[in-house]
Parts: C-alpha cells; sequence; structure tokens
C-alpha cells in the first residue's frame, strides 16, 4: 500500500499546485500535465537533496535553534528546504514560472507546503519522512 499512497499523492499535489497558481501569488502553471510533472520533480527534488540541503543547512540550524530546542527555528529551516525545491522545481520546468522570483518562490512554496499537507492529511494520504524511508528500504515501520 506505501507504493500506491506515493502514487495517489503526485495528482493530489499537482492539484494543490494549480490552486497555488490560481491564487495571487505569482506563480504560473500552464497546464495540469505541467502542474503534475513539477509535483513529481519537487518531491524528487526533496528525495534526493533533503539530506544534502540538510548537511548545508545544519550548523546554521544547530547555532539558531540551540540544537532543536527552539521549535519555530526548525520549522523555519524546514520551509526555506521547501522553498528551494519549490524554487529549484520552477526553474527546471517549462511552463513552472515564478513571477516575482523569490517573492513568490517563498509565498508559493510555503503555501503549497500547507495546502499539501492539509489535504493529503484530509484523504488519509499522508506518509511521513519515516514512514516513507522504512517503505523504501523494507523495513519494518515501528
Amino acid at each position: 500500500m506505501g507504493s500506491l499512497v506515493w502514487l495517489l499523492q503526485w495528482p493530489i499535489r499537482a492539484l494543490v499546485l494549480l490552486i497555488v497558481a490560481w491564487l495571487p501569488l505569482g506563480v504560473e502553471v500552464s497546464s495540469f500535465p505541467v502542474a503534475l510533472l513539477s509535483a513529481v520533480v519537487i518531491g524528487l527534488l526533496g528525495t534526493l537533496l533533503i539530506w544534502p540541503l540538510k548537511v548545508v543547512l545544519g550548523p546554521i540550524w544547530a547555532v539558531t535553534s540551540l540544537g532543536g530546542l527552539i521549535s519555530p527555528v526548525s520549522l523555519l529551516f524546514n520551509w526555506v528546504i521547501t522553498v528551494i525545491l519549490f524554487g529549484l522545481a520552477a526553474w527546471l520546468i517549462q511552463g513552472f514560472r515564478l513571477k516575482n522570483g523569490v517573492v513568490s518562490a517563498i509565498l508559493g512554496g510555503i503555501v503549497y507546503a500547507v495546502l499539501s499537507t492539509v489535504f493529503l492529511r484530509i484523504l488519509g494520504l499522508d506518509v511521513d519522512f519515516t514512514r516513507a524511508s522504512a517503505l523504501m528500504s523494507a523495513l519494518p515501520v515501528a
């Protein structure tokens, strides 16, 4: 069921991306196929780049959050990573555009992350990173 959940997430995230594009945030998506491709690319970039980004941003996070004691700082760093992935996907995909550059990446990335989380939880399709990594490595989930 784990792989099926991942497959079901992509069209939902594509619809969320279309909603984000509909909002006045400076995000443009030309069509549903472009939104679907963008959702896949954002997911793949997240899978491939999450650890390198955390290694690069880790020392800054450790100092500013006092080793994780200050939760809002940890949340902020997760959002920074989301914005970076959102901006990278827009840069890579023709038809997915950020009209206002970094501002659109920040607003779009944050709204995309929040709406994706809400919709996936409502639909029961949310898979946290620990469960996802266990599914990919075929380890039992505790």
